[in-house]
């Protein structure tokens, strides 16, 4: 038991830093949406679409580079840190070789924006921020193997700091470009696109100089001596990556395209949609710093070969993260109106995004036995079964529910959003079960195998 103690306290320390970076990331969409809705609902919804294209484009590349958070932890907690250089600075290799297709995909989202039968008005709104946002894609990518960078160390109040600041900038600078103070054009909705990308770019150098005065970070000399890219370590790191990549992608993009088939269905169920989405992002940051925090000390214990540590840590992560939920979800059922205020004074809007919270509050407790199970794997690098427990939750299960109930009399009369918010509902408890049935197998394998496996 007082090993359970001591490694909860771990995991928190690490996870908090993690909360409040990705809390304040998360939050930059929250006063996305805020700032939009307040200039009126299509160009609230026109950030809904535009961000149901961009974060899926942008968090495949993202789950490619958190493949460096276990290698770096391993690497540390084996005394190897001699080779973190070479893996970080390939890590920038695969940034920048990524933000070309992802800024091409951002760029030609118009096409499938049409095809969608989108409102005129949306869609030039939301092709508007779409071209804005695409210049913020090097700076995210880059940022996010900095983070990684810092994180496998367990050093994760960098990311938090930072996080905070770009948070702070990004509030000025949406009131600037949305409302066109300072001689600036009043994009509206487009605004936020522009804020982004220059909080992008912000946040990805201030990291860098943090990393290159910081006395803890500077000594693993990152940049002490040039490493050219070498084609087998990217590709080692891709197929790492891959898998966590595809996991994320799957994930988000079911959201993604539950968007983008909600958008026909009008401005004011797509805001609500939108609301209730904004907000269960915002509570998905809990348990999501868990599984960050469980993926550094898994990949640390097993650095050091304490696969009793590595088990403890995992057991830990489940523990906090549900109990977390359980609490979230009781807050979110009992304020679901008042939180739905927060967002717009939009009669139609509150009442349909209050129901749609209500449908949130039930997956989030599955959500985060989902999300942290995956976080453990991540440390174990058993990366091919988040692959595909994802996508048969996903995709097979979650988005194909979603849609019959949400669009189709095939078993109930069309729900409309609510359908889709029932499909999130199966297509996560699916994942809870399977990803949490696959760590208990990667614990019920004897010591050898397990080495094996986190040392792939």
């Amino acid at each position: 038991m007082q090993d359970y103690k001591k490694e909860t306290a771990q995991l928190i320390k690490l996870a908090v830093p993690v909360l409040i970076a990705s809390v304040a990331q998360t939050s930059m969409g929250v006063v996305d949406t805020v700032m939009a809705g307040s200039v009126s609902a299509t160009d609230m919804a026109a950030v809904a679409v535009a961000a149901s294209i961009w974060l899926p484009s942008i968090l495949f590349g993202v789950g490619l580079l958190m493949a460096i958070v276990p290698i770096v932890a391993q690497l540390s907690g084996s005394g190897k840190k001699s080779k973190v250089p070479f893996e970080v600075q390939h890590g920038f290799y695969l940034s920048i070789l990524i933000s070309i297709p992802t800024m091409l995909i951002l760029f030609k989202a118009g096409i499938l924006i049409h095809y969608m039968n989108v409102e005129p008005v949306l869609a030039e709104k939301t092709v508007g921020y779409l071209y804005a946002v695409l210049f913020a894609v090097p700076a995210f990518l880059l940022f996010q193997t900095l983070k990684s960078f810092s994180e496998g160390l367990s050093f994760t109040i960098p990311g938090m700091v930072i996080g905070f600041l770009g948070l702070l900038a990004n509030i000025p600078l949406n009131w600037i470009f949305v409302y066109g103070k300072f001689g600036a054009p009043e994009l509206g909705g487009i605004g936020c696109g522009v804020a982004t990308a220059i909080v992008y770019w912000f946040m990805f150098f201030a990291l860098l100089i943090f990393v290159l005065i910081n006395k803890r970070l500077r000594s693993i000399g990152l940049f002490t001596r040039y490493y050219r890219p070498q084609l087998n370590a990217l590709s080692r790191l891709f197929k790492l990556g891959f898998p966590v990549a595809a996991s994320l992608f799957f994930e988000v993009s079911l959201f993604a395209v539950i968007a983008l088939l909600i958008s026909p269905l009008g401005p004011n169920k797509v805001a609500s949609h939108q609301v209730a989405m904004n907000f269960s992002s915002l509570v998905y940051m809990l348990p999501m710093s868990i599984a960050a925090a469980v993926s550094i000390r898994v990949g640390h214990k097993m650095g050091e070969k304490d696969i009793d540590g590595a088990r403890i840590a995992s057991h830990c992560g489940l523990i906090v993260g549900t109990s977390l939920a359980i609490c979230t979800a009781i807050m979110t059922v009992i304020f679901r109106e008042d939180i739905a205020e927060l967002y717009t004074n939009n009669p139609q809007v509150i009442v349909l995004a209050g129901q749609l919270l209500l449908l949130a509050a039930i997956y989030q407790c599955s959500d985060a036995v989902q999300v942290v199970a995956a976080g453990a794997l991540r440390g174990y690098k058993d990366m091919r079964a988040i692959f595909v427990c994802t996508f048969i939750a996903y995709w097979l299960i979650g988005l194909p529910s979603g849609y019959v109930l949400g669009l189709t009399n095939w078993v109930v009369p069309a729900m409309g959003p609510q359908g889709f918010w029932i499909g999130f509902i199966l297509g996560l408890s699916a994942a809870a079960i399977m990803l949490g049935w696959r760590i208990h197998h990667v614990h019920k394998l004897d010591a050898g195998k397990q080495l094996e496996m986190s040392y792939r």
